[in-house]
């Protein structure tokens, strides 16, 4: 099995690193990161500026590679440049936040693997729910598991697997769970500041949003202490309205 690892909070992150040293146990890995943190970009790729990329080491050994891009970028490149075969697999991650409900939108740990989707390679995202003190273990034996599941099963075309870890002792996870996406937008909230120059400016946040102990909901689930598994559909096509606005008669 031969597996290119990327995601969206740099090569040099501690949670690709721990995903590396797992999946290495049971897979081939190719590691193709961004060169710095590359947080909440989505789907953006590179157009106006040149990539550039080099090797990167850790513990004085050959790591990965390091793309001047974002995580779509290093999967285009991976593919195009570096892979001399398509792997069978693309998992990006443990990404250092998590990336439930709305968040897939903005994460660009999560567009690694719908880069990956599309282009119709078989494709994981993995997010440990924590900005503070993270235990990358489980979420990266976890990952070595689903790695080797989905190689085994695949996914639909065009889907791929969104997984949220609490940052919790393994003894302490209370179970899997196969979830929906949470639909509640969490960002939105303006908080207006002032510089040292009296000039204001304003620092956008959000607060998570509750759905009342709802195990089908991703969100909710990962709040009560399970890991969430979600599939993920890159057609967005709302079917239902498309057969509705089929009969729209109109005429400018």
């Amino acid at each position: 099995m031969k597996i290119l690892l990327t995601n969206d909070d740099g090569i040099y992150a501690p949670g690709i690193a721990a995903l590396a040293k797992a999946l290495r146990k049971v897979a081939d890995v190719t590691v193709i990161a961004p060169d710095m943190e590359r947080s909440a970009v989505s789907h953006a790729i590179t157009l106006a500026h040149p990539i550039w990329v080099k090797k990167v080491n850790r513990d004085k050994k050959f790591f990965g590679y390091a793309i001047s891009g974002t995580p779509a970028d290093c999967v285009k490149f991976g593919l195009n440049v570096i892979l001399k075969k398509k792997p069978d697999l693309i998992v990006s991650g443990i990404n250092l936040g998590d990336n439930d409900g709305c968040s897939i939108f903005y994460s660009g740990t999560v567009a690694g693997a719908r880069e990956g989707a599309l282009l119709g390679i078989p494709s994981i995202a993995i997010s440990l729910a924590t900005f503070e003190n993270p235990d990358f273990s489980y979420a990266a034996k976890l990952g070595a598991v689903l790695a080797k599941r989905i190689y085994k099963e695949k996914l639909p075309p065009a889907t791929f697997l969104n997984v949220n870890v609490p940052n919790l002792p393994q003894k302490r996870i209370k179970g899997i769970l196969a979830t929906r996406q949470g639909m509640i937008p969490i960002h939105g909230e303006f908080h207006k500041r002032m510089d040292p120059n009296f000039r204001e400016y304003y620092w956008m946040s959000g607060k998570i949003p509750q759905h009342n102990k709802d195990l089908t909901i991703d969100t909710s689930a990962l709040q009560q202490g399970y890991v969430t598994l979600t599939p993920v559909n890159c057609n967005l096509t709302d079917e239902t309205t498309l057969q509705h606005i089929k009969n729209w008669r109109l005429t400018p």
